[in-house]
């Protein structure tokens, strides 16, 4: 991974960890100069008169010097520290634990491992710390009765999120958060057309309704489609009982799907291999605005990869597999900026609990596309001796090839 790239994961990391509201405790060591008077930095947050602040709290031999941060200026402070001043930082969230470790030439290794510090528990209600944060930030936020939260067993009638469902609530505001990002880059001179492939029970998809028809107030129809008809049975009903004559649900396959001829949004979660690609060949086709996917098992490059400068990696089946998934998805990016798309590849939480954490999320530029694109992947593809299922159905074949 280019410095680049680890300087761009980290930003993220530690933005996303403090203006989320999801650090619990954050710990800074190993000063890059020996000159450094303060050893070690201790990261909490705190409420000071009702706002979330940042506590940094320098130890520099028997003191300790306290300083107060809002959420953005404390994620550029920790950031600098740990580009700039230190060798070493923990971040422990709900979600994993994150270290960073800096060499002496100044570069950063990323590691992530399961989480060992957990947010406080209250009446139920898995609080984050402080709870003021999870109202501030969330789309959802808790304490708002939201119908259909209620009918999935997510809330209670109070607005108060089940323990046992707060892994799922927080995954649902996270897919929203991803949505609301793009929400700008959709038309805004009719009715919206979304389809969800692979809806299966359809947490998300009805959470997209709910802030896109309820709280943004647009204009738009949504169509979840599966092949569990008992599935799509028991969607219908909560949709009908919500009352939400624009979202309906169908039996359905990705590849036969041709009930609309003009589609702005296409959201795809877990289709299995190369559904997942025929869900994106689908959504270039209608000129989607915005595209959100999340990949699940991806086998068809891993039977076709061929390099030998990579034998010692292929040769290890386990190894093989991970690589071809990281494939697949390099290829799907790829093809997606051929065709005119704008990709950011962002980390989901999965509401199936797998390692396909994964989110592709693609929004048309309408700018030109560089020829140095199209040659770069013909050049992966190439190097790599793979055939993607992708590049063979699309209109663009002739020229990739």
């Amino acid at each position: 991974m280019s410095a680049e790239t680890i300087t761009e994961e980290l930003n993220d990391l530690v933005r996303g960890a403090i203006e989320e509201g999801k650090l619990i405790q954050a710990t800074v060591s190993q000063p890059r100069s020996k000159s450094e008077e303060t050893r070690k930095i201790a990261v909490r947050p705190v409420l000071l008169k009702g706002e979330l602040r940042y506590q940094f709290e320098r130890f520099a031999g028997a003191k300790a010097l306290h300083q107060n941060l809002a959420p953005g200026e404390a994620a550029a402070e920790l950031l600098r520290l740990v580009e700039r001043d230190y060798r070493q930082a923990l971040l422990k969230t709900p979600d994993n634990d994150i270290q960073i470790l800096v060499n002496k030439k100044g570069k950063a290794v990323i590691l992530r491992s399961a989480p060992t510090a957990k947010a406080a528990e209250t009446g139920g209600v898995l609080e984050s710390t402080p709870s003021h944060n999870r109202t501030k930030t969330y789309v959802l936020p808790e304490g708002e009765p939201v119908p259909f939260l209620e009918a999935l067993g997510v809330m209670t009638p109070e607005g108060r999120v089940i323990k046992a469902k707060y892994d799922k609530y927080r995954q649902i505001n996270r897919f929203l958060e991803m949505v609301s990002d793009v929400i700008s880059h959709l038309p805004t001179d009719r009715e919206l057309t979304i389809v969800d492939f692979g809806c299966g029970k359809s947490y998300l998809t009805f959470a997209l309704y709910h802030l896109l028809a309820i709280k943004e107030r647009l204009p738009v129809r949504i169509i979840g489609l599966d092949l569990k008809a008992d599935v799509i049975a028991d969607c219908s009903k909560l949709a009908d009982r919500l009352g939400w004559d624009r979202l309906r649900f169908a039996v359905g396959d990705i590849a036969d799907y041709a009930d609309t001829d003009r589609v702005d949004m296409v959201v795809t979660l877990h289709a299995c291999d190369t559904a997942t690609d025929a869900a994106l060949l689908k959504a270039v086709g209608w000129q989607a605005s915005v595209i959100l996917s999340v990949p699940c098992c991806q086998h068809e490059l891993m039977r076709q990869i061929e390099q030998p400068l990579l034998k010692p990696l292929l040769r290890h089946g386990i190894l093989k597999e991970r690589f071809s998934a990281l494939v697949t998805d390099a290829v799907r990016a790829q093809l997606l900026e051929v065709s005119g798309y704008k990709v950011q590849m962002l980390e989901f939480i999965d509401l199936e609990h797998t390692p396909k954490n994964l989110l592709i999320r693609a929004v048309r530029s309408g700018s030109p596309v560089s020829p140095q694109t199209l040659r770069d992947y013909e050049k992966f593809r190439d190097f790599l001796s793979i055939s993607p299922y992708m590049e063979n159905n699309m209109e663009l074949k002739a020229e990739t090839k």
